[in-house]
């Protein structure tokens, strides 16, 4: 048997890459010599192992057949028959199908194997399919998406493209788990330039199918797209802080009901959800009677918030909001008022025969913040 380090590890080694995960093949083996060797199996769906000592996992080299829809509708066939090139034919990309040998001291050895030319799409910086049976699992559309806003300087090869409008059109992506569908969008949110990934769902006609309906709408128009790109590079890479930018012109129940497809995070919905709400609150401000947010209104979005017992997270939302060129500079002012507040003070102010009423408390305690939140925007 031979063990070879394949796909991502020999990608990103050759871009010069940091390498923090590798997948090993293990040629001409099988189930039975592996559990001998001390390996223990551990996958469901195709063998895999785990190294007796190191615990990395180990695959047997396998092929592939489609049986049924989605990325799971796969019958695998690993024997020790199955070659190298027959195991690297079926993954994504020819700059992920590429191997090297494992010597018997854990090193890689020997030339990169690269049956179908990784190297030349590497350095010519092109996302190119291995074979036609990448248009058989719709869950490579959201990778290649992600690998793009990964490597935002690759292009996508026209019949790569092709494959991709073809997962579309053959409705596959129906079948992707909400998890799966959350989890390449996530990765995809935090390489640098998220808007690559958009970009590659709005070619392949995807974006209506997996995004909100209304944010496709709006990538759809070069304005938007720009105004994002600006936005998303002046804020920090924080997953919270780029998906509240992308979903900002969305209601809080657009986000809702999206976050609910795609099994968002919840506090990731919630800071989304928030923010949207804090645009809508400086956007309506900007065009009422005074050109200023209305002091009621700003304490409804402090309650909304809960700044008052996570002040850390309204902080945030408010420097996000200031980061992108929202007018929040008196909104910031108006929280910090508001939270050096002595609520103990206010409740001594209330008359004694009150002071047990919980009505009377909120009312006291609000009327205190409105006053110091109206002191904000007389400065």
């Amino acid at each position: 048997m031979k063990i070879y380090a394949v796909g991502g590890a020999i990608r990103d080694t050759l871009m010069g890459l940091p390498v923090h995960d590798i997948d090993y093949v293990v040629v001409g083996s099988s189930v039975e010599e592996m559990i001998a060797q001390g390996y223990r199996p551990v996958g469901k769906e195709f063998p895999v192992f785990l190294h007796p000592q190191t615990q990395a996992e180990y695959a047997l080299a396998r092929t592939e057949r489609k049986t049924g829809k989605g990325y799971k509708g796969f019958l695998f066939y690993a024997d020790p028959t199955v070659t190298l090139e027959q195991d690297l034919e079926r993954r994504d990309l020819t700059i992920n199908a590429m191997a090297q040998e494992v010597g018997v001291d854990g090193k890689w050895v020997g030339p990169i194997l690269d049956p179908y030319n990784g190297q030349n799409d590497l350095a010519s910086k092109i996302f190119r399919h291995v074979s036609d049976a990448f248009a058989e699992d719709p869950l490579r559309l959201l990778r290649i998406a992600r690998f793009a806003a990964r490597f935002p300087e690759f292009t996508i090869a026209p019949e790569t493209m092709d494959a991709l409008q073809a997962i579309v059109r053959s409705n596959e992506l129906s079948a992707l788990s909400a998890e799966r569908i959350w989890q390449e969008l996530a990765r995809g949110f935090a390489a640098s330039k998220p808007m690559r990934m958009f970009q590659v769902l709005l070619d392949a006609g995807a974006a209506k199918v997996l995004l909100p309906s209304k944010l496709a709408t709006n990538l759809a128009q070069e304005e938007f797209r720009d105004q994002l790109i600006a936005h998303l590079h002046v804020a920090d890479n924080r997953l919270e802080d780029r998906c509240a930018i992308t979903l900002m012109n969305l209601s809080a129940s657009e986000i809702r009901s999206w976050a609910a497809c795609v099994k968002m995070p919840n506090e990731v919905r919630d800071f989304s959800e928030i923010f949207s709400e804090l645009n809508a609150l400086i956007e309506n401000g900007a065009i009422a009677k005074n050109g200023e947010v209305q002091p009621a209104d700003l304490l409804a979005w402090f309650n909304r918030a809960d700044v008052w017992r996570k002040p850390d997270r309204g902080q945030v939302l408010l420097d996000l909001a200031k980061c992108i060129g929202l007018n929040a500079d008196t909104l910031i002012l108006a929280m910090q008022n508001t939270q050096v507040l002595n609520t103990a003070e206010i409740i001594e102010g209330i008359p004694a025969e009150e002071r047990s009423n919980g009505e009377s408390i909120r009312s006291a305690v609000d009327a205190a913040r409105l006053s110091a939140i109206t002191a904000a925007f007389t400065i």
